[in-house]
């Protein structure tokens, strides 16, 4: 008979401490910020939905533009999972309730449908504390005095559109009155190679116009890890911070080409490619970029990942290798999705934007 009481005692407390934890669950998911990561199931929203998700002073709200895309948000630890599209405005309120925090990322061609979407951001700006923006350095003129018809190394030409667009993104947060914290990213790792995957598997080599011009080409992983730890800090530390964000070692073509071999178990080979053929390939708002990438002004390497996290930068030799909080090396990830493709300018409608 004592036993039995012993043993019901044991289940009622059991059954108690069970009942707390939840209770506690739920206060801190009262308490605790809704932060909206838009670009959840992109490169870099993957990291910053598995980083800040463990943190437990968010409700991490993952955005989904297809519902087959919520299991793996699940699984990265999304709390919640909402339908969002920056082409439908009829998905932002829903997507928007009770979120104090918005991680802000988008596709190059959505730049007029990121300008709506912050201008009805701006409508709630009451209730939004804190912006991470991702952007790319080069055309701004609040840190900087860029003339946008100033070209680094033509004259009579403009700076590359794209850099324009990037800076548009931001001074349309700002112009919002929104507490705002950019980060000003040097071209991705792998970017430029997602076009030739066929032929890196294939023949063994890719090609572009780069050539010999070393460039501090940043991991969309540690670009990830910046964001969840600005995010966790907050505005108080970051508002009105803009953030330059490199990889720590400028490589050429050919460099790049040998980390790539190493990591495949095959030698790779790199094809110098002519800007008019790479023009043609991909548009002249593309190739304009690539021309910054080919005339050494994305070399430098910054300090501002490390002041932000503690570590310097991921070399891509790394990157090929090591997992990052989304759980796959960056060699998996330049197999997957890529917006850009031979023979199709994906920047022809986005570049009539103003």
């Amino acid at each position: 008979m004592i036993r039995t009481r012993s043993i019901a005692r044991g289940v009622i407390k059991a059954i108690l401490a069970a009942a707390s934890l939840r209770a506690a669950c739920v206060t801190t998911r009262m308490t605790a910020n809704v932060v909206l990561i838009t670009g959840a199931t992109g490169r870099i929203g993957k990291e910053v939905v598995a980083r800040l998700s463990a943190n437990n002073g968010f409700v991490v709200r993952a955005a989904a533009h297809s519902a087959d895309k919520a299991a793996r948000l699940k699984d990265l630890g999304a709390h919640e999972v909402v339908e969002f599209d920056y082409k439908n405005p009829e998905t932002w309120a829903a997507a928007c309730k009770d979120v104090s925090v918005v991680y802000s990322a988008s596709l190059d061609p959505l730049l007029e449908h990121h300008f709506a979407f912050c201008d009805y951001l701006g409508t709630i700006r009451d209730q939004i504390k804190h912006v991470v923006r991702i952007s790319c350095m080069g055309a701004d003129t609040n840190t900087a005095c860029y003339d946008k018809n100033k070209h680094v190394t033509r004259e009579g030409a403009q700076i590359p559109l794209m850099l324009q667009h990037y800076w548009w993104g931001e001074e349309r947060l700002i112009r919002n009155g929104l507490p705002l914290t950019v980060l000003r990213n040097n071209f991705f790792m792998n970017h430029l190679l997602k076009t030739d995957t066929e032929n890196i598997d294939k023949e063994g080599w890719f090609s572009n116009p780069l050539g010999t011009t070393r460039n501090s080409f940043v991991s969309t992983s540690d670009i990830g890890e910046a964001a969840a730890v600005i995010l966790a800090e907050g505005p108080e530390k970051h508002a009105n911070k803009f953030y330059d964000l490199t990889g720590p070692q400028p490589q050429s073509m050919f460099e790049i080409a040998e980390d790539l071999s190493e990591a495949l178990g095959k030698k790779v080979e790199y094809r110098p490619q002519d800007m008019v053929q790479f023009e043609k390939d991909f548009g002249e708002t593309r190739a304009a970029f690539f021309e910054y990438l080919g005339n050494g002004f994305y070399t430098r390497c910054s300090p501002d990942f490390y002041n932000i996290v503690g570590r310097r930068p991921t070399t891509y030799a790394e990157y090929l290798k090591n997992k990052g909080a989304a759980g796959e090396t960056g060699l998996e990830e330049l197999y997957q999705a890529n917006l850009w493709k031979k023979g199709v300018d994906a920047m022809k409608d986005a570049a009539k934007a103003k």
